[in-house]
């Protein structure tokens, strides 16, 4: 009887209210603004002290920032800033028709040594731990590779997809390529000057085709449990507000680290910049869900080969799960506060 009045007084929120879920993002202070960029200050709760060093959170392209603040009560943000740690954000902002030219050099050169530099010095100059979420990742990686000079002090990698052979999503993609002569996907992002946010938000779904096809069975038999169903709100929330790709970075993505799973191998060249990701020695938590259907486990392991200061774990979860679903706050979070904390000594 008491899970019978739980549902139907979770229904009747939701109808009355248009929701469960608590969307209230934290509180946050611009710090720094330029093209696809804008650097951000979260605000700790006024009875918490700062304690700890600073975390600089880099969401993939076409995604939102709000993927590390996704709801509260499951917002890595709120995580962060409850315990004290001084947090910063990176946005990207709206892509249009007129940022097809950027490529991926755009991020590594630009965009996030600024966001580095901005959190360090905010701060008051200490080095900042930089977590980074699917391209996140593997874009704080080349960031890293690309200019050693950047005050960071670790580097955390959470689903992000390093040796594109091991993604089995894909698999029934390359025969499709070469029927087409490699022009299917190329012809795309020319013709929209980079991928549609419809089609990005399809993707995703795509890429979790099995959860979609049994969550109205699953809402069905979680009616009574107002977390569970405030998450589910959450993600479709986020989902509706990806942005677009722009063409030339999906070039790029494309064929260097599709084709050529260049990543996998450990140089890449980004705008007639050699990178070369064995370079990297920075301290370097390499996390994969284990029911990520995006970034499997074998696919994000590959960086660990590569680094020579690199730890591989693995969360329960799949591609936003790992990094923000209901059990991430008892396995990736403290798995992160953990290796912030031994890297601080």
């Amino acid at each position: 009887m008491d899970a019978v009045r739980a549902a139907a007084g979770n229904v009747a929120r939701r109808v009355l209210f248009g929701g469960l879920a608590d969307h209230r993002p934290v509180p946050r202070t611009l710090l720094d603004h330029g093209r696809t960029r804008s650097v951000f200050a979260y605000h700790r709760p006024a009875h918490v002290r700062r304690d700890g060093d600073p975390v600089l959170l880099v969401p993939p392209l076409a995604v939102p920032d709000s993927c590390f603040d996704l709801r509260r009560g499951c917002s890595v943000v709120e995580h962060l800033v409850t315990a004290g740690r001084p947090t910063y954000g990176v946005e990207y902002g709206e892509i249009g028709f007129a940022d097809r030219d950027l490529g991926l050099e755009h991020w590594v050169e630009e965009v996030l040594p600024s966001a580095v530099r901005t959190a360090h010095e905010h701060s008051g100059g200490k080095p900042v731990h930089v977590v980074g979420w699917c391209l996140g990742g593997i874009l704080a990686v080349l960031t890293a590779a690309s200019t050693s000079a950047l005050p960071i002090a670790s580097l955390t990698v959470v689903a992000s997809p390093f040796d594109f052979t091991a993604i089995p999503l894909l698999w029934p993609v390359r025969p499709l390529d070469t029927l087409t002569g490699r022009t299917a996907f190329p012809a795309l992002y020319r013709a929209f000057g980079g991928v549609p946010a419809p089609l990005v938000r399809r993707a995703f779904q795509i890429s979790a085709l099995d959860k979609q096809i049994t969550k109205p069975f699953a809402i069905a038999a979680n009616l009574a449990d107002r977390d569970y169903l405030a998450q589910i709100e959450a993600v479709e929330r986020f989902t509706a507000t990806m942005v677009a790709y722009p063409g030339r970075a999906v070039a790029q993505i494309y064929h260097q680290f599709f084709l050529a799973n260049a990543l996998a191998s450990g140089s890449t060249t980004l705008g007639g910049t050699a990178i070369d990701l064995t370079g990297v020695t920075l301290p370097t938590l390499v996390i994969a869900g284990r029911e990520d259907a995006i970034a499997p486990a074998r696919s994000a392991r590959a960086l660990v080969d590569l680094l020579p200061n690199a730890t591989f774990s693995t969360a329960p979860g799949g591609h936003l799960g790992v990094l923000t679903g209901r059990a991430a706050r008892d396995n990736t979070w403290p798995l992160i506060d953990r290796f912030h904390a031994d890297v601080s000594g």
